[in-house]
């Protein structure tokens, strides 16, 4: 989507937008849509600019009730609307998950090692992302449970799993052996 738009301000966890179920986009040639995803995708991009992570962001973290994802991998933003897991490996992995919607919190869960997922393109057109590397897999299902108002603490394995930023980054490598796989180690 070409239109400029400046970001939004990222809901915090605890506000009750974040657990509502969001409803499928219509129309994706509708110009208030076009407006939404541009900030979505801005928001981002702001994001990453000044926190140093993030790969993918959902339209309700930003207060749009919609289905649709702004995603960036190896630097080809994309939007992703009415995205659905259509098949899931039956094999799981363990990791600490991070979200823009707690930037201080990490927390442990369980995800399928590998996801297909379906969804329209920015130009309406359907695509299928099938069989994903666990990265991308594991990242999906993380914003797809966004649009579904399901947050990453939902998912914590136990009263262990949650940990702040600055606790985790200040000894990784103990953290690190407690999952099977960490971020952007198949990239």
């Amino acid at each position: 989507m070409q239109t400029i738009s400046k970001p939004a301000r990222v809901l915090l966890m605890g506000d009750p937008r974040l657990r509502r179920v969001a409803h499928p986009v219509g129309d994706v040639r509708d110009p208030a849509f076009i407006a939404e995803a541009a900030t979505l995708g801005a928001t981002l991009d702001a994001f990453r600019q000044s926190h140093g992570f993030g790969r993918a962001v959902s339209a309700p973290q930003i207060g749009i009730n919609k289905r649709f994802i702004s995603i960036n991998l190896d630097n080809d933003p994309r939007t992703l609307i009415n995205p659905e897991i259509v098949w899931r490996d039956k094999r799981t992995f363990t990791l600490w998950d991070d979200c823009m919607s707690f930037p201080y919190l990490l927390v442990r869960v369980a995800r399928h090692a590998s996801v297909s997922v379906r969804f329209l393109n920015e130009s309406g057109e359907a695509q299928l992302w099938e069989a994903l590397n666990r990265s991308t897999s594991e990242l999906l299902q993380h914003e797809i449970d966004h649009l579904d108002g399901v947050l990453a603490v939902d998912r914590a394995l136990d009263k262990e799993s949650l940990v702040s930023r600055e606790v985790f980054e200040a000894d990784p490598q103990r953290f690190a052996a407690q999952v099977d796989y960490t971020i952007g180690s198949d990239w």
